[in-house]
């Protein structure tokens, strides 16, 4: 039977061969390997880079997210680059020039005009002189009845048309000098020991800075001054007198020195708030050399006074290189640049005068910045 199974072809059934089998699977195996790197080719395509060599680079989103995410490595000192910022120029104030004004010019409208011509870029004008007049119409009590008020019932709205026109303008008040309200009311002064109005080297009286109702007095005046417009105010003689026989002076509760710098803390005080609904008007203090030199004036002034209200300081001009250099030093002190200091007087320094106009009996001039 085997025989005849042999000679017909038939052979006994063995199963798969093992060697097919393998390479069936291997086969397979490549098949999708293939078709998994076409797939990945087309998939990847967009996340090839391409170096300026030529070479191809893979940069997947999530590796460039881990390297943003790392910590950065310190550089070298071969590889920081020094950027240098160019400086911001701090913005350069005005230089004041202002041209002293007679109180015509408050109404004639010659006012531009004379600024003009006398080389300035602002007017003041006295609006409450060292002999006590006004120079607008008040509406104060005691200005009526000391009789320092002006009369012409047109003066005040000439006076705010004026300030409406772009002129700056500044209003100086003589505060404490005052010839007029004392010898109307002798309980407002400055007196003697005998009890008489005491007088200034120029014979001029004094209201007393430490009496409540001198002090409300100068304050109304200006509010009064700043509702008619003014830019400035600026408050001279406002402290202590510094001239004349003070030795006269009757001491006592109204002439304490220890006080000074405390009474004429409560004043400028008293007018800030006087201001307080014209926030735009500047408020300026003068100053006597002797406080920005340090020696002090025996007016009570002092440095930080200054620099607490003063908006400009009006002081005479520097009489060497040496005071100028005090001045430097005091206006570094109050934290205030040089064009808020305004000369009443020519200045001694040589470099300074190029950029300022003497006063002349008609001009005060800002320091220049340096």
């Amino acid at each position: 039977m085997e025989r005849l199974r042999s000679s017909y072809g038939y052979g006994s059934y063995r199963g798969r061969s093992k060697l097919r089998t393998f390479l069936t699977v291997v086969i397979v195996i490549l098949l999708v390997v293939l078709l998994l790197a076409v797939a990945a080719f087309f998939l990847l395509q967009k996340y090839i880079v391409y170096t300026d060599d030529g070479r191809a680079r893979l940069e997947l989103p999530f590796l460039q997210r881990q390297e943003e995410t790392a910590p950065p490595v310190s550089p070298s000192a071969d590889d920081v680059v020094v950027v240098t910022a160019e400086p911001t120029p701090e913005p350069r104030e005005e230089i004041l020039r202002a041209a002293a004004l007679p109180r015509s010019a408050l109404y004639d409208g010659t006012a531009a005009d004379q600024v003009a011509a006398a080389g300035g870029n602002a007017a003041w004008f006295d609006m409450k002189a060292d002999d006590g007049t006004l120079g607008y119409v008040s509406s104060l009590p005691a200005a009526i009845s000391f009789g320092s008020s002006d009369a012409n019932p047109a003066l005040n709205a000439a006076i705010t048309a004026l300030n409406g026109g772009g002129l700056y303008t500044v209003a100086r008040v003589s505060c404490f000098r005052d010839n007029l309200a004392p010898r109307q009311d002798n309980s407002l002064a400055v007196k003697t020991n005998s009890g008489y109005n005491w007088r200034d080297a120029g014979d001029i009286r004094w209201l007393s800075p430490t009496i409540e109702g001198a002090q409300d007095y100068v304050a109304g005046v200006c509010r009064e001054l700043a509702a008619l417009g003014f830019d400035e105010i600026w408050l001279d003689n406002a402290a202590y007198p510094t001239t004349g026989h003070l030795e006269y002076i009757k001491a006592g509760a109204n002439y304490d020195e220890s006080q000074f710098a405390q009474v004429l803390d409560g004043f400028y005080g008293k007018v800030r708030e006087a201001l307080k609904d014209y926030p735009e008007v500047k408020l300026s203090l003068s100053a006597g050399g002797g406080v920005l030199t340090g020696e002090g004036d025996k007016s009570g002034q002092t440095t930080g006074l200054l620099g607490k209200y003063a908006d400009r300081i009006y002081a005479p001009g520097p009489e060497s290189e040496e005071v100028s250099r005090q001045y430097d030093r005091a206006l570094e002190g109050m934290g205030l640049s040089h064009a808020r200091l305004i000369f009443t007087s020519d200045p001694y320094v040589p470099e300074l005068t190029s950029s300022y106009i003497p006063m002349g009996g008609a001009l005060l001039s800002a320091a220049p910045t340096q």
